[in-house]
């Protein structure tokens, strides 16, 4: 397990794990199942990080992004092909945030949000970029 390990309230575990697993390569290690036999969390590993999928319990205040009307957070995920991930996140129910783009630090990226609105920010460096040229980019935003 990674520092940290994440934990989302998602609409359906079943249906997000395997949404995880097919656009962002997600591997399932583990699940707890509720008496019924419904999922009640999921355990993924994506990359090296733990990641935890589990319904919404509004009698406990776990709810998704999407009923809460956003989130203020991104997860970001380094891939090799950042306009394939994004494609295949549209393709399979994200919504568009941000479309891929060269950004000013150096990156290819990316944003969408999943259908549970988490947003993801997936990103692959193309160069180094000086802290005096994202300096330069930044102040000219704020201008």
């Amino acid at each position: 397990m990674t520092q940290v390990a994440v934990h989302l309230v998602v609409s359906d575990p079943d249906t997000a794990a395997t949404w995880y697993a097919e656009v962002l390569g997600a591997k399932e290690t583990s699940r707890i199942l509720l008496p019924d036999g419904r999922p009640l969390t999921v355990e993924l590993l994506v990359g090296d990080t733990v990641l935890a999928v589990a319904g919404e319990w509004p009698g406990r205040g776990l709810r998704t992004p999407a009923a809460l009307g956003g989130t203020p957070a991104a997860f970001h995920l380094p891939v090799e092909d950042v306009d394939g991930v994004y494609d295949k996140a549209i393709s399979a129910g994200a919504t568009e945030f941000e479309p891929p783009h060269d950004a000013f630090w150096g990156d290819r990226t990316a944003q969408f949000l999943d259908p549970s609105g988490h947003r993801w920010a997936v990103d692959r460096h193309l160069r180094d970029v000086s802290d005096a040229e994202i300096a330069e980019h930044v102040a000219a935003m704020f201008a």
